[in-house]
């Protein structure tokens, strides 16, 4: 690998922001210093620019093998290092579902050959696979998906055994799905003999509503605090569920934390009306309320990390009527500038910013040398330009199924370049091939 020399960077690093140079070599940081002036491969003019460590997105969905009419590692993964996130963590509800270790290694094989971001893959539990979850590699693998609500495909987890062995002996952390059937299924039938068949989306938050998430989200605690489990809870939706988690401790001592999604902190009940099922996601889009209080319990600490829940469909899909409609959407490609312009709002520092979507997410799953801006560390960097308006279109989405819930918003900043272990994979609104991410290590 060629060195490269990144010059007069406003570095957003651990809580503080400074300027230094940066040299990376091999692959990984080797020096931050004020003044740098060793003969570099590449030398990268940062002056005017923020450099931040690069996103880990710990829920993305990109639908290979099996869906890859809606998208595939590839074209996810670029989107994802276009939109800063140099690293990925990605779902088992794919066809088929990723419920065995010789799928889960087919999928890092995928991965290691076309992925233009870091990866890793989650083992998905079902009801009746807990011999092969426990079977799990902790050093290389991100962790245990378990969907207590039915999503996209059909891996509910619904028999109280399985889930108390599952909470019981995973070795490693568990992701959590929360979402209680039972109300949702009652839900849906109150608003069909209320509605028929033409339910509209606006409905969906009431279908999949506040009830259902918190009766499945404190049951999730109550499994975890009972069997002192890993547990980290997904898209976290209403305000009532953050007042679940604690902020009293330091993150490495907690044993259960939760993440909120770029859909649950920009849009509301009300956005419905104007983009239908283009923001139907499971769980629902909530009250503005609901939106606040998230935000509210990001800042504070009860809420650990920023992820997107990034799970494509097609526009034809997304057409169908509220019933047949899809759950889920886009968005890494566009959920850094998203939180870059809450900041910009006065909503979320940029220290902050980089804590949720590297340091936190490094530190809950114990990512090995990555999420930091620290000598001895991969590169994984993100060179943002905050004063650079553009404006998302058809033109420039790179997802596969080229939509995108943000299209038409103009956003302030824009990603001026990306470093994945060490390689220049986007620079200047252009695609750099040749070199593929890494499968992520933990340090377990």
């Amino acid at each position: 690998m060629s060195s490269i020399l990144i010059k007069s960077a406003t570095i957003v690093n651990e809580n503080r922001q400074f300027v230094a140079d940066v040299l990376v070599k091999d692959g990984f940081i080797e020096r931050i210093d004020h003044q740098i002036n060793s003969k570099a491969g590449k030398v990268i003019d940062a002056g005017g620019l923020y450099l931040f460590p690069g996103c880990i997105d710990d829920q993305v969905h990109f639908r290979e093998p099996g869906l890859t009419h809606k998208a595939n590692i590839f074209t996810e993964s670029r989107a994802a290092v276009a939109g800063g996130i140099t690293s990925f963590m990605e779902m088992p509800n794919t066809v088929p579902n990723t419920l065995t270790q010789a799928l889960l290694e087919d999928k890092y094989r995928i991965a290691s050959q076309t992925s233009l971001a870091n990866y890793s893959f989650y083992m998905g539990a079902s009801n009746d696979n807990l011999d092969e979850v426990l079977q799990t590699n902790t050093a290389d693998v991100c962790g245990i998906k378990v969907f207590m609500g039915s999503s996209t495909g059909n891996m509910l987890v619904d028999n109280p055994n399985t889930l108390e062995n599952i909470f019981a002996q995973s070795p490693m952390l568990v992701a959590a799905h929360c979402e209680d059937e039972a109300t949702i299924k009652s839900n849906l039938e109150h608003y069909k003999q209320l509605l028929g068949e033409n339910i509209p989306v606006s409905i969906h938050p009431k279908i999949r509503s506040e009830e259902a998430c918190y009766l499945s989200s404190s049951m999730a605690v109550e499994l975890a605090k009972k069997h002192n489990t890993r547990l980290h809870i997904l898209h976290i939706s209403t305000e009532k569920e953050t007042h679940l988690f604690d902020n009293t401790m330091p993150l490495k001592d907690k044993r259960i934390t939760a993440e909120a999604c770029i859909h649950h902190l920009w849009f509301t009940d009300e956005d419905y009306d104007t983009k239908g099922n283009l923001i139907k996601w499971n769980p629902a889009v909530k009250t503005e309320h609901d939106r606040d209080g998230i935000l509210k319990a990001v800042l504070d600490g009860r809420i650990d990390v920023i992820a997107t829940d990034h799970a494509p469909h097609t526009l034809e899909e997304k057409s169908l009527p509220y019933l047949q409609a899809p759950s889920g959407g886009p968005l890494v490609q566009h959920a850094l500038p998203a939180m870059l312009e809450l900041h910009h709002e006065g909503k979320i520092s940029l220290e902050q910013i980089a804590e949720k979507m590297a340091h936190n997410v490094a530190a809950c799953f114990q990512v090995e040398k990555r999420g930091f801006i620290r000598e001895g560390y991969w590169a994984d960097l993100v060179l943002v330009d905050l004063n650079a308006p553009w404006k998302v279109s058809t033109d420039n989405i790179l997802y596969k199924c080229k939509w995108s819930p943000f299209e038409g918003t103009t956003f302030q900043s824009k990603i001026a370049a990306t470093l994945v272990s060490g390689n220049v994979v986007w620079e200047n609104g252009k695609l750099i091939e040749g070199n593929n991410g890494k499968r992520l290590n933990f340090t377990r």
